[in-house]
């Protein structure tokens, strides 16, 4: 039986993707990205997300419950790379040009 983090996984990296987007977008408005590597960060987070969104789906689309766990496991692994990059990316876009 699956663990049921598929749709926890799904929904919190799809919005977390948003907020990427977000946060990209406002930074090239306002000039920002010229002064730090937040948005190269965040970019690189925001693949972890549609990589783990894709997984995510798939594990819940799955017949078979081994596929199912292991793309379920690989979906929450990205998703916690994303989170983490995600976060250096808004403490360096807060601090400043680090």
């Amino acid at each position: 039986m699956n663990s049921g983090k598929q749709p926890h996984i799904l929904t919190t990296a799809s919005n977390l993707l948003g907020i990427c987007f977000i946060l990209i977008t406002g930074m090239k408005i306002s000039h920002a990205n010229l002064n730090t590597y937040a948005d190269e960060i965040c970019t690189f987070s925001s693949l972890f997300f549609i990589a783990s969104c894709i997984l995510s789906y798939i594990s819940l689309l799955s017949e078979t419950e081994k596929f199912a766990t292991k793309t379920e496991n690989i979906a929450d692994f990205l998703f916690m790379i994303g989170l983490f990059s995600l976060f250096i990316a808004v403490v360096i876009f807060s601090y400043g040009s680090l």
